[in-house]
C-alpha cells in the first residue's frame, strides 16, 4: 500500500479542505495525518496531508486526478512518495561539529536523507567524508575565483540531482544568484548572538558580557545575510560559573541539534515559506523532531 505526502499552498478560500479530502476519498485513499493553517494576515492557506493509496493508484494517476482540484483553487502543490529520501549536498568549512552530527544521525537512520556529496573550501574533513563512502569535493573560494567556485558547486548540485543544500557551518557568503536559483532549498545554521556579537569569536564576547542564554537559529538562505525565513531555534541556559570553553561547547551542541531538526522538518515537507517567515507543521508523535535530541 503506497504512502504519499501532499503539500498545498494557495489563497485562503472556503471549501479547500473539503475538496482535498473529497478527492482523496474518491481516489481510494485514506488520510493518515493532516495539518493545515489559514494565515489571516497574509490570506494564505497551507496544508500537508499524509495518505495511503489503498487501491494502489500510482503517483502519476494521483497527480493527474488532483490537477483539476488544484486548478480550481490556484494551488501551488506537490505529491511525493513518503519514503522517498531527499538528495542532499552538505557544505562545511573548518568547524566540524554539525557535519559530524549529521553524518552520525544519517548513519543510524535518524535523518533519512541521501547525502550525495560534501563540499568544502578546506581539506580538513576529506578523510571523514570518504570513510563514509560519500564523494568529497574541495573547492577553494577567494574573492577572485568566487563566480567560478560557485559554478563548480552548482554543477555538483545539478549532476547529483540534489534537492537541498545544507550549510553545516560553511563560512562563505553565497552570491545573490546562487541564493535565488536555490530559493527555499538552502538551509543555514548560526548562533543567535547576532547582531550583538559579530566576528571570529562571538562566544568569548558573550562570556565577557555575562550572557545567560546561548541559542542557535536555522533558516533558509536568502540574499539578505542571516535574515532568511527561520525554520528552527533553540536555547540553552548558562550560569556565571561556566567558562568561555563551556560557552563554545554548549553552543556547538545547540547548533547541531537545531540544524538537524530543521533538516528533518524540511525533508518531511513540513515547512512552508510564508513571506519572510515560515509555517512549520508539527511532526507525528514519536518521530525524530518531537524528541529533544542534542
Amino acid at each position: 500500500m503506497p504512502n504519499y505526502v501532499l503539500t498545498v499552498t494557495c489563497a485562503a478560500a472556503r471549501g479547500i479542505v473539503a475538496a482535498i479530502s473529497g478527492y482523496l476519498a474518491e481516489a481510494g485513499c485514506n488520510i493518515r495525518d493532516s495539518s493545515q493553517f489559514d494565515d489571516m494576515l497574509t490570506q494564505r492557506f497551507f496544508m500537508r496531508v499524509s495518505f495511503a493509496s489503498e487501491e494502489g493508484r500510482d503517483l502519476e494517476a494521483l497527480k493527474e486526478g488532483f490537477g483539476t482540484v488544484a486548478a480550481a483553487f490556484g494551488m501551488d502543490w506537490a505529491i511525493h512518495p513518503e519514503d522517498q529520501k531527499m538528495k542532499v549536498v552538505l557544505m562545511v568549512s573548518r568547524f566540524g561539529h554539525c557535519l559530524n552530527d549529521l553524518l552520525y544521525r544519517w548513519r543510524i537512520g535518524a535523518l533519512p536523507i541521501d547525502i550525495v556529496a560534501v563540499i568544502s573550501n578546506h581539506m580538513d574533513y576529506q578523510k571523514l567524508v570518504v570513510n563514509h563512502d560519500i564523494p568529497f569535493h574541495c573547492i577553494k573560494v577567494t574573492k577572485e575565483n568566487k563566480p567560478e567556485a560557485e559554478a563548480q558547486q552548482m554543477r555538483i548540485v545539478r549532476e547529483t540531482g540534489a534537492e537541498l543544500i545544507v550549510l553545516a557551518r560553511y563560512m562563505q557568503v553565497l552570491s545573490d544568484e546562487m541564493c535565488q536559483e536555490m530559493s527555499g532549498r538552502i538551509i543555514n545554521i548560526h548562533h543567535s548572538f547576532l547582531p550583538s556579537f559579530k566576528g571570529a569569536n562571538p562566544y568569548k564576547q558573550a562570556y565577557e558580557r555575562g550572557v545567560k542564554l546561548i541559542g542557535a537559529t536555522s533558516h533558509y538562505v536568502t540574499a539578505d545575510l542571516d535574515e532568511g525565513p527561520i525554520i528552527e531555534q533553540d536555547i540553552v541556559r548558562i550560569t556565571h560559573a561556566q567558562s568561555p570553553e563551556d560557552y563554545v561547547s554548549l553552543g556547538r551542541d545547540v547548533e547541531a541539534s537545531v540544524l538537524a531538526r530543521a533538516i528533518h522538518a524540511h525533508i518531511h515537507r513540513r515547512v512552508f515559506v510564508n513571506g519572510n517567515k515560515t509555517v512549520v507543521f508539527p511532526a507525528s508523535p514519536g518521530s525524530f523532531a518531537s524528541e529533544r535530541m542534542g
